[in-house]
């Protein structure tokens, strides 16, 4: 895991100053070395984590054997033995997955993405054709954000910071971003928060070539659904998992496992059992009755792990927030990000990599959402006009449940999920603040308005990229820490993605498929506990004095800078201590943070 760098412009080594001034912005990205090497028209930057390969043949920037091309990479490529194997015709140097791309490159090209696997985000400049070629995972896990400098030149990074610091860029707030923050709590993996400065989407690739730029889309996800019995599933399903929790076992640091004692990160170590005795494993919880702890404890022992708990220390919210913020390049509302933080932060001390359980929710229909929306198209009054035209009229006399109510507000389940889960600021809230922009990101396919699949699909294409790996990687990198998801594995998650409806939820059971193949590893307090979350309710947080004297700060200040892009008077409106009220700080705490720029 590491952070990149690069500036591709006429005479490149007259930009080493600020190639070094990216690279010294990400340096928690990676805190072992820093290296940078130049052609005359490219010039590329890397600070390395070391993981694989911790030789000095590792070493990034990395040049091909024949010095044509260099790539910078970011992330790790699972599997990339079985790969080298089968491009024995390159003269290796070492034993780091990123020399195993320069063999594909030097084979294949652009084409290499189609059998790339693992979390990634690189950039091969290409002498020969004076050629830069990037690509984003598909998934999301690893950022890359570009611009464009004063001078065209083409500048990119794995963090917003990265490019700032350049000096080359003087960004532009957008208000397509701010709208899309307002609404859901964080800007959509298709945007940045500056209008100026880019983002790679997930599963795309981009080249750069005489000036122009090229993205596209290299990868879509299932958009059909599969015909397989339990039975055959549950076995699938097991082989899979268990192939992707091995492959993501490679490293020649020791990889360990985050572990709250939840059904998904329980599977994960449960299977990490099988290849490797007496793992470590990490366990956060907050001093109060509903900890998770004691159902982490179980698992640990009885799979014999070496288990580390980390106790909350209950350190005011402020100074959590101050210290978290600055790896937050955009407005960021999941409150989350700060017990993640400490758990990253705890786990660094012992660990360099770890395996974490995320993004089970969206593959197996874990969400308590879902299961509205499985109640909602079941309901009569369903895309029923009449029946909903009757409980408009009836609801006026007497109160009807949230079933009928929301079956009344929303066409269908998908705008429903759309516009009423997640969602934060309303269209007429966000007229009030003076945003009357609107952004909705594309897909990679038609979600069908009645599908709780394509649901869980449109979640793996927005909430996931947008949300959770921007929190699973600022947070763990904030850390230096590496980050490892094998739900992502791409094996695992299309087979995931394709499930029947009925193999993952139905009106008594969540995530079935996962219950029934992996509900022997657990014990049986795991079985049969319910879903729980970090933290509080808001409301809680807000009862903290200095808190709410912070907010005062930024959010009662006239001359505050956020008041630059929001209505400051309308703002005072929403400080009711809820959810709105946090997700405005958050946005005052990122125009603080950056007010140098804004």
């Amino acid at each position: 895991m590491c952070g990149i760098a690069g500036i591709i412009a006429n005479n490149a080594e007259n930009y080493q100053d600020e190639i070094r001034k990216m690279t010294d912005a990400i340096a928690h990205r990676g805190p072992d070395s820093s290296h940078h090497e130049f052609y005359e028209n490219a010039i590329l930057g890397h600070r390395r984590l070391s993981i694989i390969d911790l030789s000095e043949n590792g070493i990034q920037p990395m040049f091909s054997h024949n010095k044509n091309e260099c790539i910078v990479l970011n992330g790790e490529i699972y599997g990339y033995q079985t790969l080298k194997s089968q491009y024995p015709e390159y003269s290796y140097r070492g034993t780091s997955d990123t020399e195993v791309i320069l063999a594909m490159y030097q084979r294949k090209q652009e084409k290499l993405i189609h059998e790339l696997p693992g979390m990634f985000a690189f950039a091969i400049w290409d002498e020969e054709k004076q050629q830069l070629f990037c690509a984003r995972d598909r998934f999301g896990e690893k950022p890359f954000y570009y611009a464009i400098g004063p001078n065209n030149e083409f500048i990119f990074a794995s963090e917003i910071k990265a490019i700032l610091a350049s000096g080359l860029i003087q960004p532009k707030v957008s208000p397509e971003a701010l709208s899309h923050y307002l609404q859901y709590g964080y800007v959509s993996t298709y945007q940045s928060i500056y209008s100026n400065i880019f983002t790679l989407p997930p599963a795309h690739q981009l080249i750069w070539k005489e000036g122009k730029i090229e993205v596209s889309r290299y990868y879509s996800l299932p958009a059909r659904d599969r015909s397989i019995s339990l039975s055959d599933a549950k076995e699938e399903f097991t082989y899979l998992l268990k192939n992707a929790v091995k492959k993501q076992l490679v490293a020649d640091v020791e990889v360990g496992s985050f572990l709250s004692g939840g059904l998904d990160s329980s599977s994960i170590v449960a299977l990490v059992d099988e290849f490797l005795p007496h793992q470590t494993t990490i366990s956060f919880g907050y001093d109060h009755e509903d900890s998770e702890l004691k159902y982490a404890k179980e698992i640990a022992e009885k799979y014999k792990t070496h288990h580390i708990e980390i106790h909350e220390k209950k350190e005011d919210l402020v100074t959590s927030l101050l210290k978290v913020s600055p790896f937050l390049d955009e407005p960021f509302a999941d409150r989350s990000c700060i017990p993640h933080f400490e758990i990253c932060k705890s786990a660094r001390k012992s660990l360099t990599v770890v395996l974490s359980g995320d993004v089970g929710d969206e593959l197996f229909g874990g969400y308590s959402f879902y299961n509205t929306e499985n109640q909602l198209r079941k309901h009569f009054s369903y895309k029923n006009a009449v029946a909903k035209f009757g409980l408009k009229l009836y609801q006026n006399i007497k109160q009807t449940s949230f079933i009928t109510q929301k079956n009344i507000e929303h066409p269908d389940i998908l705008d429903f999920h759309q516009n009423s889960v997640r969602n934060f600021f309303s269209d007429e809230d966000k007229k009030q603040l003076g945003i009357t922009a609107k952004y909705q990101q594309p897909y990679s396919f038609s979600p069908h308005p009645d599908s709780l699949n394509d649901i869980m699909r449109v979640d793996l294409e927005k909430f996931v990229p947008g949300n959770m790996m921007v929190k699973s990687d600022r947070m763990a990198m904030a850390n230096s820490l590496e980050v490892r998801t094998p739900f992502l594995d791409i094996d695992f998650a299309e087979f995931c993605i394709q499930l029947p409806e009925q193999l993952k939820i139905n009106n008594e059971n969540d995530k079935i498929i996962l219950r029934e193949a992996m509900g022997s590893y657990w014990t049986e307090t795991i079985r049969n506990r319910n879903k729980q979350g970090f933290g509080v309710a808001i409301e809680g947080w807000f009862e903290e004095d200095n808190l709410i004297s912070f907010s005062d700060d930024l959010l009662k200040n006239p001359n505050h800078k956020v008041f630059s892009f929001i209505d400051f008077k309308a703002t005072q409106n929403f400080l009711d201590k809820g959810q709105k009220h946090w997700n405005l700080l958050q946005l005052a705490l990122w125009a603080d943070n950056n007010s140098k720029y804004l």
